[in-house]
């Protein structure tokens, strides 16, 4: 039995692969305009990511920023979606716990329960798949 993520649960001719689209486009602004943002400020990124006490903070903010820049733009037009989904997935729980724990903070538990959902939808996406409208399915 085989199975095609693209169209997972959707008829044919259905809005499920505009949908996935959208949800890319949706997930992917978040990483990219994080990412930019770094990138164009390291020497404040850095200073943030000393002061919560990450190691040779400067390299930490241009890894980040590349990460989330690069992963991000990959979701966005569906290139090695799968991998870029678990390794964003996987960086977005580091760092709630580096930096989203303190629950006597409401902001901070609304940062947790945000990134949480964020992870959760890129780990359907890494199962899932980018959906038809993709450089992955491209020459399907």
């Amino acid at each position: 039995m085989s199975f095609n993520a693209s169209t997972a649960g959707a008829p044919a001719g259905s809005a499920g692969p505009a949908l996935v689209l959208v949800g890319r486009v949706l997930v992917s602004i978040l990483f990219i305009l994080a990412g930019y943002g770094k990138l164009t400020d390291i020497a404040g990124t850095a200073g943030w990511f000393g002061s919560v006490g990450l190691p040779v903070p400067t390299v930490m903010a241009v890894v980040v920023g590349l990460v989330e820049l690069i992963g991000g733009l990959a979701i966005l037009v569906g290139w090695q979606t799968r991998i870029a989904a678990i390794v964003i997935a996987l960086f977005t729980l580091g760092a709630t716990a580096i930096a989203h724990l303190d629950f006597s903070d409401q902001m901070q538990l609304l940062m947790l329960q945000k990134n949480l959902a964020i992870a959760g939808g890129l780990l359907f996406l890494a199962v899932y798949g980018p959906g038809a409208y993709s450089l992955d399915r491209r020459g399907n």
